[in-house]
C-alpha cells in the first residue's frame, strides 16, 4: 500500500514545490523538463498549450502584435524605468519564436545592463528591481527567438546579475538553481543551469503588477490549474 502511494505522494509533492518557485525558477525548471522531452512528447506538448493559449488570443493580441514588432520595442530601452521592465516582460511571454528581428531589438536593449548597473548607479536589491531582471534576462536567455550566440551572451549577462545580487544581499543565505529545494518524498531537482539566483518575488504577478494597468487593464481571469495555488498568476495571466 505504502509503495503503491508514493509515486502520486511524489507527484503531488512536486505540483506544490513548483506552485511555490519565483518565476525565474518556474521558468528555467519547465525549459529543463521540455529539454527532457522526446519529440513525439514535445508535439503533444505544443498542441495542448495552442488550446490553453488560443482562450487567451484576442485579449493579447494587440499586446502581441507590439511584442513582435521591432518598430514598438525600440522604444523600450529604458531599463531603469519599473514600467518599461514590465512591458520588456511581457513582450518576451508574447515573442514569437520566428521573430528574429524583434528579438534582436531586445537583445540590444538588455545588453545595455552593464551601462545601466554602472552609469546610472541601479541598485538590484532594492524593490523589485532584481526580480525583475532576474526574470528578464532567464525568460530571453531560453527563448527560442535568440540565436544560439545571443543567448550565450543573455545566459552571461544572468550569471553577473545573480553574483551581484549575492554579493550585495542583506541576507547571505542564497538559493541555487542546482539546488533550489527538494520536496517531499522526492529527490533532488537537478537543474539545466549551476549559476547562484537569489530568492525572488513568488509569482509573475508581483512583477508585472506595474503594467497591468497600460497594457491589459480587462484582462479575463482564467480560472486556476487543478494543481496550482489559490492566488498563483502565470505568465498566461499578466
Amino acid at each position: 500500500m505504502v509503495e503503491k502511494r508514493c509515486p502520486r505522494l511524489q507527484r503531488d509533492g512536486v505540483y506544490r514545490w513548483f506552485s511555490e518557485l519565483p518565476s525565474p525558477q518556474r521558468v528555467e525548471f519547465l525549459c529543463g523538463l521540455l529539454d527532457l522531452c522526446i519529440p513525439l512528447e514535445l508535439r503533444f506538448l505544443g498542441a495542448c498549450l495552442e488550446d490553453l493559449a488560443r482562450k487567451d488570443y484576442h485579449s493579447l493580441r494587440d499586446s502581441e502584435i507590439k511584442a513582435n514588432n521591432p518598430a514598438d520595442l525600440g522604444s523600450l530601452t529604458n531599463l531603469t524605468d519599473e514600467v518599461v521592465r514590465s512591458k520588456l516582460l511581457v513582450s518576451l511571454a508574447l515573442l514569437g519564436s520566428a521573430h528574429r528581428e524583434a528579438a534582436g531589438v531586445l537583445f540590444r536593449t538588455l545588453t545595455h545592463i552593464d551601462s545601466v548597473i554602472n552609469n546610472y548607479g541601479l541598485q538590484l536589491n532594492e524593490g523589485r528591481t532584481g526580480d525583475e531582471f532576474l526574470l528578464l534576462f532567464t525568460m530571453a536567455s531560453n527563448h527560442p527567438a535568440f540565436s544560439f550566440h545571443q543567448k550565450q551572451v543573455l545566459r552571461q549577462e544572468l550569471t553577473q546579475i545573480q553574483n551581484i545580487m549575492a554579493s550585495t544581499s542583506k541576507n547571505p543565505s542564497t538559493s541555487t538553481l542546482n539546488s533550489m529545494a527538494t520536496y517531499p518524498g522526492c529527490h533532488k531537482v537537478t537543474a539545466r543551469s549551476e549559476t547562484p539566483i537569489n530568492s525572488v518575488s513568488n509569482s509573475l504577478e508581483n512583477v508585472l503588477h506595474t503594467s497591468t494597468h497600460s497594457i491589459e487593464e480587462s484582462l479575463p481571469k482564467r480560472p486556476s490549474g487543478k494543481h496550482s495555488k489559490e492566488n498563483s498568476t502565470d505568465l498566461h495571466t499578466t
